[in-house]
């Protein structure tokens, strides 16, 4: 795989699925054996999207630091993607990423936790119906 223009493959779809269960943890590791290996928009892609997924991760355990810091950086990675790679709806998620970010700077630190569940991004799969629940 060499292009965001292929479809997805099977490690992906699974990090998906473990992305949107909240499973953000075993979506880095799953993510992390594709990034290894990539180049160019598919490494930036991949590693951006398991930045976000390692922000999600620390902001469950409470280090907001940590959360904002990985939301400003997958975000910075995937901005040098396509709108779309692999199937993933990257702009989306961009935009999901900067909507929490946001919402943790107006909650702060202390109120971290307050933070509502719809605002917590999903990856989207352009016509894959690939949106699993939680």
């Amino acid at each position: 795989m060499n292009s965001c223009q292929e479809g997805p493959n099977e490690e992906l779809l699974q990090a998906i699925v473990e992305f949107n269960r909240g499973d953000w943890f075993a979506c880095h590791e799953t993510l992390e054996e594709l990034w290894v290996g990539a180049k160019g928009e598919l490494r930036a892609f991949y590693q951006g999207t398991l930045q976000i997924a390692v922000a999600l991760h620390h902001w469950r355990n409470g280090n907001y630091r940590g959360a904002q810091i990985l939301l400003k950086g997958g975000s910075d990675l995937l901005n040098r993607v396509p709108p779309v790679c692999l199937g993933v709806d990257v702009t989306r998620l961009i935009k999901d990423a900067g909507a929490l970010s946001d919402e943790l700077s107006a909650l702060g630190e202390e109120r971290m936790s307050e933070l509502s569940a719809h605002l917590i991004p999903m990856l989207r799969a352009k016509g894959k119906g690939l949106r699993a629940k939680r």
